[in-house]
């Protein structure tokens, strides 16, 4: 999983919480919104396991929230296996990397958004085609 920074029309920031299965190299999920806290990203893992089941290891980086003793702490609970990259070595992440090329250069930067929830309406439609 990885976040993304992008903006809508009037420049206001958003981010985006992308969620791929790095095995079938298939998008599991986008979250869209202003802020997206630790609480929030704990729902949306949440949500994908009630979909498709329980992951042996997520992928991550080293931001602060990847590192914050709540994700460390559900990881934990439901016995996950929380895998961090070296700090500056993005390579280690590169399936996530190319999908995030992807998103931004097939569908996020060909629209001009007025809403997060439009972002969210797209990247949901974009997800299941």
């Amino acid at each position: 999983m990885d976040f993304m920074f992008d903006q809508l029309w009037n420049r206001k920031r958003f981010r985006r919480l992308n969620i791929l299965d790095d095995f079938n190299r298939e998008g599991l999920a986008i979250d869209v919104n202003f802020s997206l806290p630790r609480v929030r990203v704990v729902r949306s893992l949440n949500q994908v396991i009630a979909w498709r089941g329980k992951p042996a290891m997520i992928h991550v980086g080293n931001g602060p929230e990847y590192v914050s003793g709540t994700l460390t702490e559900w990881a934990m609970k439901h016995h996950i296996t929380l895998s961090f990259i070296q700090h500056g070595k993005f390579q280690q992440n590169a399936y996530i990397e190319r999908y995030n090329w992807t998103v931004r250069n097939e569908w996020l930067g060909a629209h001009i958004f007025h809403s997060t929830q439009e972002v969210q309406d797209h990247a949901t439609k974009w997800l299941w085609t």
